[in-house]
């Protein structure tokens, strides 16, 4: 049995709603999963830090925790 154009129209609303709901929610997925790249890269930074007896500077820039955490990004999306 057929849809009427109005069934039609409304499965197709639900579609769009349903791809839309989609497409944001591995958006926030993507960006949950970067910030924990950062959270992670920092941690480790600080870590590694402070077990560097050797090392008598303990400063990590934003750059330093910037550029592992892409690090951890590409190594988990690969």
């Amino acid at each position: 049995m057929a849809l009427t154009t109005e069934q039609q129209a409304q499965v197709d609303i639900q579609d769009a709603i349903e791809n839309n709901r989609h497409t944001n929610q591995l958006e926030v997925q993507g960006k949950t999963s970067r910030l924990e790249a950062v959270r992670l890269a920092r941690d480790v930074l600080i870590e590694n830090r402070r077990l560097d007896t050797e090392s008598n500077t303990s400063d990590i820039t934003a750059a330093d925790i910037i550029a592992f955490a892409q690090e951890v990004d590409t190594y988990v999306n690969s």
